[in-house]
């Protein structure tokens, strides 16, 4: 296989894979679709853990199952490769006495059927030193060492790529063992666990907020998460409720800025029959109703100075009144908290005690607006794209790379929240397969929004609006430029004209 087939494949492999879902998915699609393209029987990717210097395969395809068993830098040719830094491929498996064959437990027969490649996983890590992450591995049929050799830079390159998962997959399995000391096997916290609560980011600071969720969703600890309107607080909130040992209890929540002040107390604490007109029956509180799970407190700021009084004692002794009531109730509640207010200047102001701002500051966390982490767009607006085309019974694929273009360049005011609605409402205007500019509410494409001094001209959007369409064909067509044509019903001789005016390459689609 020449090595322009293999870039081939590897353009292909990257078009086909997103890392906008959950982690261990997105790296078992690569080993899947890599597999395929390339012809390899099986592949496998362990992780090395530095602390306890141990080898553990995290990921596999072509196997029955991944192993837990784990090796030591220098045993096998897994550890080889760990301890030297530098891949290995082995024309013949049966042959090479350092293959030890414990992992994956292969037939004689098939280890002499088989060649065998090894390729360390590594970046330069903030010192400037080499780190070593994992390894990836890949069984295929018998090759020559000029084959194999060719197959090694492949793969190299291909570790390349994955660094950044594979360090994510390292820290998953360090916060593993450090959860495991003291707490079960089922609270230990993981990257996976929190794409399934639907966090999806791919930013530095959403990735250091992550690991502070990690940090704190096993404990008891009182959260306050601080952060824009819209930008995923309450989200945030239920993964750390799910995330921790109370999961199967009950996740109450309430809107502070939702009820007026009167009413906030009784919807906190309950009420008796005849406490006040109206309550023609006893009712339970909030607190109450969260008794041995989590009670989340949005807009805490907006609470009034008796139901912040009330409050606090409800934290500091686990117990409360109801209104009307001189009985007193126990509750076992963990409290989390947000606001977009900024509580020391109201405490400043006396509108928020400084003793409650404390009790529920414990362990706080803030969340950047979406223009501060514009990482995040695309794999945020992917995920809102699958989830509103399956709601709306539609066929969308995914987003164009001018749309994608307006959606990274808006300045997202009402961040998470606005973001959700825009897709939502491209998905419902678009009846093809792939959602465009035209597609985008109007004020994505002014001038103000997308933080431009200048609207384009009237030529140069309609230039690259055909350069779209174009593009699009060709790869619908895999670069048929006649298919093209076709498919666009304008004539060959005008797609060759436009083909040659914007410098398209027709061979770029080809095979897709």
């Amino acid at each position: 296989m020449s090595d322009n087939t293999q870039l081939i494949i590897l353009e292909k492999i990257l078009m086909e894979l997103g890392w906008q879902g959950p982690l261990r998915e997105g790296l078992e699609k690569l080993l899947k679709v890599t597999s395929r393209e390339m012809g390899y029987k099986r592949m496998s990717l362990a992780i090395f853990d530095p602390k306890s210097q141990s080898i553990e395969f995290s990921l596999s395809y072509g196997h029955k199952k991944t192993p837990k068993y784990s090796y030591t830098p220098g045993q096998g040719i897994t550890g080889l490769v760990v301890k030297e830094r530098s891949p290995i491929t082995v024309p013949v498996m049966k042959d090479d006495p350092n293959f030890l064959n414990l992992a994956f437990d292969r037939s004689p027969e098939e280890l002499a059927s088989l060649s065998f490649i090894s390729v360390p996983i590594k970046r330069i890590n903030p010192d400037n030193e080499m780190e070593i992450l994992g390894v990836l591995n890949a069984e295929m049929g018998l090759k020559n060492i000029s084959e194999l050799e060719t197959d090694c830079r492949f793969l190299q390159i291909l570790g390349i790529i994955i660094a950044r998962q594979a360090s994510f997959l390292q820290e998953e399995m360090t916060r593993q063992k450090e959860f495991a000391g003291f707490l079960p096997v089922d609270h230990c916290v993981t990257y996976q666990d929190l794409a399934k609560n639907k966090l999806i980011a791919s930013s530095k600071i959403m990735m250091a907020i992550m690991n502070q969720i990690m940090q704190v969703a096993p404990s008891k600890a009182t959260v306050l998460v601080r952060g824009e309107s819209g930008t995923g607080k309450e989200l945030l909130a239920e993964a750390i409720h799910n995330l921790s040992p109370r999961k199967s209890k009950p996740f109450v929540k309430l809107n502070c800025a939702a009820l007026p002040s009167e009413l906030l107390e009784s919807e906190l604490f309950g009420y008796e029959k005849g406490a006040f007109t109206g309550a023609v029956s006893h009712k339970k509180g909030r607190f109450e109703l969260a008794h041995q799970g989590t009670l989340f407190l949005d807009e805490i700021g907006e609470l009034s100075a008796d139901a912040q009084a009330k409050l606090l004692r409800a934290i500091q002794e686990g117990e409360f009144q109801r209104l009307g009531s001189e009985k007193t109730t126990q509750v076992n509640v963990r409290i989390v908290c947000a606001t977009h207010q900024l509580l020391e200047n109201l405490i400043k102001e006396g509108r928020f005690r400084e003793d409650l701002y404390y009790r529920i500051n414990v362990f706080p966390i803030f969340i950047p607006a979406l223009r501060e982490r514009r990482e995040d767009i695309l794999p945020i607006a992917e995920h809102f794209l699958e989830s509103s085309s399956k709601e709306y019974e539609k066929q969308i694929k995914r987003i164009s790379t001018p749309a994608m273009d307006l959606l990274s360049q808006y300045h997202w005011p009402g961040n998470v929240r606005e973001l959700k609605n825009c897709i939502e409402r491209s998905v419902l205007l678009c009846n093809e397969e792939v959602i465009r500019t035209y597609h985008l509410p109007p004020t994505l494409q002014t001038a103000e929004s997308t933080a431009t001094d200048n609207e384009l001209p009237f030529v140069e959007t309609v230039a690259k609006f055909e350069q779209e369409l174009i593009i699009e064909a060709l790869k619908k067509a895999a670069g048929n430029m006649l298919q093209a044509a076709r498919d666009l019903r304008v004539s060959y001789r005008i797609i060759n004209y436009k083909v040659k005016k914007y410098n398209i390459n027709p061979k770029r689609y080809a095979g897709k």
